[in-house]
């Protein structure tokens, strides 16, 4: 899984956008969200939606699970390039909120922490190392 870091990059590009395609209001031609569907979607289906790397369904669909745990204030003294994340803790961070959120749930830098009791709203991105 990709560190938080990783992922809020991949969602905001180096413009550091509002959302992943950039700073306007979401709508329902960009991403699965606030209850519209009602359930989650096929990914890939919001192309409009990409962020500006071209990853699809980055905010809406399933929170995302993130390898990094979590820490309300993890981020007012962490580093400010490539932060590692806390070492250790309870619940990992989630991000991009999920089909039922509203438009100020799925910004980019909005998280979550993965609740105890199962949850049909999150899911997982692969990311992968590139090669040295």
């Amino acid at each position: 899984m990709p560190t938080e870091a990783e992922w809020e990059k991949a969602a905001r590009g180096t413009e550091a956008f509002v959302y992943p395609w950039g700073n306007a209001m979401p709508d329902k031609t960009l991403l699965n969200y606030k209850d519209v569907i009602g359930d989650t979607t096929e990914v890939g289906i919001y192309p409009a939606g990409a962020s500006p790397y071209g990853a699809l369904d980055m905010t809406g669909n399933v929170w995302e699970w993130v390898n990094d745990w979590f820490a309300p204030d993890y981020y007012k003294d962490s580093p400010e390039s490539n932060p590692p994340g806390p070492s250790t803790g309870l619940n990992h961070v989630l991000r991009g909120g999920s089909w039922n959120l509203d438009a100020d749930l799925v910004r980019s830098t909005f998280r979550g922490t993965h609740p105890s009791e199962p949850n049909l709203g999150i899911g997982f991105r692969c990311a992968m190392d590139a090669k040295q």
